[in-house]
């Protein structure tokens, strides 16, 4: 199979989430199918896998509805973009458009480090079902990162196109943590600080945790870091990053005694996994996706309720407590892979390709057993 992804939302110095969701399925898909990837900067390579590429417009840039023209020269089998806006005017191949979550139709303001005229376009596309469903209907098929998200797309009829998951997965090493090495009384939080994700909760939360260290590890403007500093409780202790390496945040993981986040809604929630890799406890809000992604292997707790967060935290503070959740922690991860993601793209490519083949009055292609 000769599969096209579209790389061109790598960031050039740090993965974000799409990001590292991209480049994790590129180096796993690659081992199954011929790989090519699409950038739109020299400066993003160093943050991908070593796999050929073709350089085009940006996915902000006005030819963007005309992406698939240079696309059609890769006489691509199937092509996967991480994102749902990837313009397809004029293609000649099946196309597998994203879609991560919900998130902004609850929380329509877009990211602030994007330009003021693709913010409001954010928010007013974010107003309504029908700009959304217009985008997905597009697609041969769509891929998700959750089955929570792939209910709600089916409650608010996104799409009348076939739905399959293609899971995140945890990058990195992420080496099982040692078993006897007593945990440190620090908590970590790995995400952005938008609105959404619910920290002034958990700052609220370590008036009652004063034997605990709350680390917020991601990088944050100087406005909001000045908004919650603001929110911390009188001798609760927060100390802020402001970015660490891959290489500190494994460190700290394998030495914390959980990884936190009351955030109020997610698509996937990947930090979780990533700890769940290591034997990391996470205590996380009690909602359908962490549910899903966790299962049991996590402590739960209300996104308004800092005590009763506080609560499941010093649950861990018993050693027999602590090891039983790092145990479950393990075995719930291992659901969890590039590998296993890049089985389920291949999947959804095969089927994109039939339904491609039977719209154009063609049988569709047989690509063999994957590797």
């Amino acid at each position: 199979m000769k599969l096209v992804i579209d790389a061109r939302y790598t960031r050039i110095t740090h993965h974000d989430g799409i990001s590292r969701f991209t480049a994790g399925l590129i180096a796993a898909a690659s081992e199954l199918a011929e790989v090519t990837m699409l950038i739109n900067d020299p400066r993003q390579l160093p943050m991908l896998p070593d796999v050929p590429y073709l350089k085009v417009s940006s996915p902000t840039s006005p030819l963007e509805p005309l992406v698939a023209l240079r696309v059609n020269k890769l006489n691509p089998d199937v092509v996967f973009s991480p994102m749902q806006t990837m313009g397809t005017l004029g293609r000649k191949y099946p196309v597998i458009l994203t879609l991560h979550d919900l998130i902004y139709y609850s929380h329509p303001h877009a990211p602030k480090f994007l330009p003021a005229p693709i913010r409001l376009g954010w928010y007013l596309f974010h107003q309504v079902y029908w700009p959304q469903r217009w985008l997905l209907n597009r697609a041969d098929a769509v891929a998700t990162v959750s089955n929570t998200t792939a209910s709600l797309m089916r409650e608010h009829n996104l799409t009348r196109k076939h739905i399959g998951l293609v899971s995140n997965a945890p990058s990195g090493t992420f080496a099982r943590r040692s078993e006897t090495a007593e945990p440190r009384k620090t908590l970590l939080y790995m995400g952005s600080f938008m609105e959404y994700k619910n920290l002034e909760t958990l700052l609220a939360g370590m008036e009652f945790l004063p034997d605990f260290e709350l680390h917020l590890l991601s990088a944050i403007a100087d406005q909001r870091r000045g908004e919650l500093e603001q929110r911390i409780p009188e001798g609760a202790r927060v100390v802020f990053h402001n970015g660490v390496s891959d290489q500190e945040y494994e460190e700290m993981l394998g030495e914390c005694t959980a990884l936190v986040t009351l955030s109020r809604e997610e698509g996937y929630g990947l930090p979780l996994v990533e700890a769940m890799s290591m034997g990391t406890p996470v205590v996380a809000t009690d909602m359908p996706i962490f549910r899903e992604v966790a299962d049991d292997a996590a402590l739960f707790a209300a996104p308004d309720d800092p005590q009763g967060f506080a609560a499941q935290v010093r649950r861990l503070a018993d050693s027999a407590t602590w090891s039983r959740f790092s145990r479950r922690a393990v075995q719930r991860a291992e659901n969890y892979s590039w590998e296993r993601s890049a089985r389920q793209l291949i999947e959804l490519a095969e089927y994109a390709s039939n339904h491609w083949a039977r719209l154009k009055g063609g049988a569709g292609k047989t690509f063999g057993a994957m590797g």
